[in-house]
């Protein structure tokens, strides 16, 4: 992934790798995936850990991963997402997080990083697979919310 090139790089560089990654699915990922983020001590929540009645634990995560940093490159990955609500990815979740958590998650996240938020980017978009422009739809409401200041 794009990510473990970055890891490669930081390494060679003597840089640190801070990564951090919130609704991971245990079941649509490998095992050797999360030993290889185990090595790369990679924060991460899966997606049955984030819920709305246990959000306490994600926006722990989010303080203490977003506090240290100079800067903060924010990927919102659309497969994390219920398939339901984004089926237009390579992988449509069986489960995933829902939108409204996952709102709520990326206002915290800018909430914390203020300013030290430099880049979005929002990855996993397939039209191809899309259906009614839903996944294109939500892609569109979370873009709205990366860059609306707060109120």
């Amino acid at each position: 992934t794009p990510f473990l090139q970055i890891a490669h790089h930081c390494q060679q560089a003597g840089q640190p790798f801070n990564y951090a990654c919130l609704g991971i699915s245990e079941t649509a990922n490998t095992q050797a995936l999360f030993r290889r983020a185990e090595q790369l001590n990679v924060r991460f929540l899966r997606d049955d850990e984030i819920t709305s009645w246990n959000l306490a634990t994600a926006q722990q995560l989010l303080e203490e991963f977003i506090s240290p940093l100079a800067a903060l490159y924010l990927t919102i990955d659309l497969s994390v997402l219920p398939a339901a609500t984004a089926p237009g990815v390579s992988h449509p979740a069986s489960r995933g997080l829902p939108l409204e958590i996952l709102e709520h998650l990326l206002d915290e996240a800018k909430r914390i990083a203020g300013a030290k938020l430099r880049l979005a980017d929002i990855a996993e978009y397939n039209p191809d697979l899309d259906i009614e422009n839903r996944t294109a739809r939500v892609a569109a409401r979370l873009c709205h919310r990366i860059l609306r200041k707060a109120i």
